[in-house]
């Protein structure tokens, strides 16, 4: 009998959740304390379904938040530009009318609140500014499902309950931090959902198709680039953020389905030494609201035993460097409408309720902490720059000024100062000219976000983090740099840092020269490959005209061209300002060192390039390389996914690139036949990381591995995880030096670079000293974590290995060389693969 009531128990509980999924309600949703206007339009109204039946597109995302910015006056909205495929960003401002009016002053005082007069501010009548945002991982939908409650709930609630809420909080919305990956997700959710819903988590509904909607077009992660801000959907969230200074910020996000909530604080230890104290405690106060909040829907959480607060680049940790305060949201994710879990059905109208409660419990802490948050916020610039140094940062490239000037421009992206110097400066070892470098004063109102940003941090608290341990920006830029010069030599206030702007070419009647310092470079040289202008590549050194050229330089002859000289001048000169790079004429062929005729001149050929994408292939890697290759220097290249390598002609194509795999990326034996067979017959391939080990069961490169024993001893079941974790490089930096005459390394005039690593992948050097172009230094760590045994490994291993293999070249970087599309001092490592390969 009892098993019969459990049986009957168990199908009534099924069939309630399904229908829960089938037909929700907006009772099921919104608070019953409160009456709604009829006037407002219901989600259902406009959507034809009740959130949580179907999973929204941002197309009808969009199309809700307009028809509510129309009918509400506690509401506007605006269009802050458009991610890679065209949809909108964007912000809705929502709070009382009697605020709207004055919004322009009230963010004008708010934002006064945070400068230097900001320490004599009275807080008392002044509204508190939440910003909250949905769904920055795409295929994390419940967040931007629960928007459309949100704005429901804020236009249609009424009383004087929520007359009171809007009078004190102003709520900057944005309905979907990452609008490409959301509609890529609710297409996959929705066009594999069943009418009679399966709760097996193996259906195909629960399992997306390789890259997933969790990233953006090009498959970044957004969640990473707070910091580095290199992206469409980063750049405006920044711009709002720094328009407004809220005071807390909330990221709504999925993880496994199998887990409960989690709402911050995260794990203490994990905190950055910088983030002050009291942001945690106040951190903690506010997830009283959300405790309170759950537990009256009866709703399970935990804090404080998962996640960080040490990577700024995140969503939830950039506030706390810039005064506020983040909230991390995770919900165990249904993937699709309705899950078998350890914790039983799980639904997606429940992932929503969750999500909804939390931005509402949000917004209930900052009215009830108003006074205490924005004195916080006030006090955090007080301290901020009474802590701050006299003299300031100075950085620059003579060789390079386009990476000098995406930092600075980076740095004014986040409102940080940045100085022309009055005069050249020098230190003990570095050179900074007026024309190619820049100043930063450690005394203005961001100087902890600036000290954030440049430190080379080396210890540490914990030995595990969530995300990386170093992000230094002077090393991921690859520039001069140093953190004492004199804050006199600030000279000239740069308002908007442009890339140069070269003068009209010269005409020539010999030939031309590009060297190959300029990050922009590999642009104008396969600009002018693919236009048939024929380009040889300088294997040494030589001067002309009064000008050194370096290793790496390309000259262009005049003669026996496809174009006259008068085109070719006119061709190249718009190459040059297109690439904002100087190409120098030249008259004659005589020089100090190599002449033009010699046979250290190598002659360079079209590049066509293939990227291997699809099951296997991690998409953050591939991502990354696409969007370095299509937006940067206007390559275009072919996306070969794994699915179809087998039928695929390689014969086309001159470089395939093999960014980081799981398993051998996703192809079987036949695949390494045929890559080694079209590596032989001429093909360059390039490897990332965990992709050398499968190049390397190929035969088509040989390398021996550093290998590291690390014992358990007195370690107890409890902690073997953290054990373990604490032997990964989940991110730093390490130290090598260059080669400079090798290929792999034309372009740099510094015998030293900085090399990001996320793997313990270490390849014992060659006992060929000329095989080792790129060495790790005998001390590598530069800024991050590693541990002592893997410190010990890496010393004086070789982070690239170059091979032949018949007519063809094998390439191997155990390092990421374009990481989150911020390292821009290493990615001409991977150009100079592609263009010199047959120069090996």
């Amino acid at each position: 009998m009892k098993q019969l009531l459990l049986h009957l128990f168990l199908i009534f509980t099924i069939f309630q959740s399904t229908a829960q999924v089938m037909h929700p309600s907006l009772d099921y949703y919104l608070p019953d304390d409160v009456t709604y206007d009829p006037e407002i339009p219901k989600p259902q109204e406009i959507l034809g379904y009740v959130p949580g039946e179907w999973h929204v597109s941002h197309d009808a995302l969009v199309g809700y938040m307009r028809t509510m910015a129309a009918a509400s006056d506690r509401i506007t909205i605006e269009n802050r530009g458009t991610t890679y495929e065209g949809r909108p960003l964007l912000l809705l401002t929502i709070t009382s009318p009697e605020n709207h009016a004055n919004l322009a002053q009230i963010k004008e005082e708010h934002h006064a609140l945070t400068e230097s007069g900001g320490a004599n501010m009275d807080t008392e009548t002044m509204p508190i500014v939440t910003y909250q945002g949905m769904s920055i991982h795409g295929n994390e939908p419940s967040g931007s499902n629960a928007g459309l409650l949100a704005v429901y709930y804020l236009a249609a609630a009424q009383g004087a309950k929520i007359d009171a809420m809007l009078q004190d909080v102003v709520i900057l919305f944005d309905p979907s931090f990452n609008p490409d990956g959301l509609q890529r997700f609710s297409y996959w959710a929705n066009t594999n959902k069943n009418q009679n819903l399966t709760t097996d988590p193996q259906d195909r509904e629960y399992s997306e198709v390789w890259p997933g909607g969790r990233t953006n077009h090009y498959w970044f992660d957004l969640n990473r680039d707070w910091l580095p801000a290199e992206l469409p959907e980063s750049q405006v969230r920044i711009k709002t953020f720094h328009e407004w200074y809220p005071n807390i910020l909330t990221d709504h996000h999925e993880m496994g389905s199998n887990s409960s909530f989690f709402f911050q604080p995260g794990i203490q230890s994990r905190t950055h030494p910088l983030t002050p104290k009291l942001n945690q405690e106040l951190t903690a106060e506010i997830g009283k609201y959300h405790a309170a909040a759950f537990d009256k829907i009866g709703s399970f959480y935990y804090t404080e035993e998962d996640y960080d607060d040490f990577y700024y680049g995140k969503g939830s940790t950039f506030p706390d460097i810039n005064g506020s305060v983040g909230i991390l949201f995770e919900q165990a994710s249904s993937r699709g409408h309705v899950q078998e879990t350890d914790n039983g059905l799980l639904t997606f109208p429940f992932t929503i309720r969750n999500q909804f409660t939390a931005f509402l419990s949000t917004i209930t802490a900052a009215q009830g902490m108003r006074k205490k948050m924005l004195d916080y916020q006030r006090d955090f610039y007080v301290n901020s720059r009474n802590e701050a140094g006299k003299d300031a940062y100075i950085f620059g490239s003579k060789n390079d000024p386009a990476r000098a000037a995406h930092l600075a421009k980076l740095l004014q992206r986040h409102k940080i100062a940045v100085y022309k110097p009055s005069e050249n400066y020098t230190t003990k070892d570095l050179s900074f000219d007026t024309e190619s470098s820049y100043v930063v004063p450690k005394t203005q109102k961001h100087s902890r976000l600036l000290r954030g940003m440049f430190e080379k941090r080396t210890t540490f608290e914990d030995s595990l983090f969530y995300d990386i341990s170093a992000w230094s920006f002077p090393l991921a830029f690859n520039l001069d740099f140093s953190d004492s010069a004199p804050a006199s030599i600030a000279g000239t206030k740069i308002d908007s840092v442009a890339l140069q702007t070269p003068l009209s070419l010269s005409r020539s009647e010999y030939a031309y020269i590009l060297p190959w310092g300029n990050y922009y470079a590999p642009k104008a040289l396969n600009a002018i490959l693919n236009k048939g202008i024929r380009a040889k590549v300088a294997l040494q050194p030589f001067s002309v005209g009064g000008i050194d050229y370096d290793y790496g330089s390309v000259m262009i002859p005049v003669q026996n061209q496809s174009l006259n000289a008068a085109d070719l001048q006119a061709f190249l000169d718009d190459v040059a300002k297109a690439s904002h790079l100087n190409i120098d004429p030249v008259k004659t062929g005589l020089t100090e060192g190599i002449d033009l005729g010699s046979r250290k001149f190598e002659a360079l050929k079209p590049q066509k390039i293939a990227l291997l994408v699809g099951d296997g292939i991690r998409s953050y890697d591939a991502g990354e390389i696409w969007h370095l290759l299509d937006t940067r220097f206007d390559i275009s290249i072919t996306k070969l996914d794994t699915r179809n390598f087998n039928r695929t002609d390689l014969s086309q194509y001159t470089t395939i690139i093999m960014p980081t795999s799981g398993w051998g990326g996703g192809l079987g034996e036949s695949a390494g036949t045929k890559i080694a067979a079209w590596v032989r017959n001429g093909g360059t391939l390039i490897g990332f990381k965990n992709a050398a080990r499968w190049i390397k069961r190929q035969g088509l490169v040989d390398f021996r591995e550093v290998e590291t024993e690390n014992p358990a001893k007195e370690v107890t079941f409890e902690q073997r995880s953290d054990f373990n974790g604490a032997q990964v490089i989940g991110g730093a930096i390490f130290s090598a030096k260059l080669d400079r005459s090798h290929p792999i390394a034309y372009g740099y005039d510094n015998a030293a670079i900085s090399l990001f690593r996320d793997t313990t992948l270490f390849i014992e050097a060659d006992e060929t000293s000329y095989k080792n172009p790129i060495l790790y230094t005998e001390e590598p760590l530069a800024a991050g974590y590693i541990s002592p045994i893997n410190y010990e490994a890496i010393k004086g291993t070789r982070p690239f290995v170059h091979q032949s293999s018949g007519r063809g070249e094998v390439l191997i970087f155990t390092d990421n060389t374009n990481f989150r599309a911020f390292w821009y001092g290493t990615s001409k490592l991977l150009m100079n693969g592609i263009f010199f390969s047959n120069q090996m």
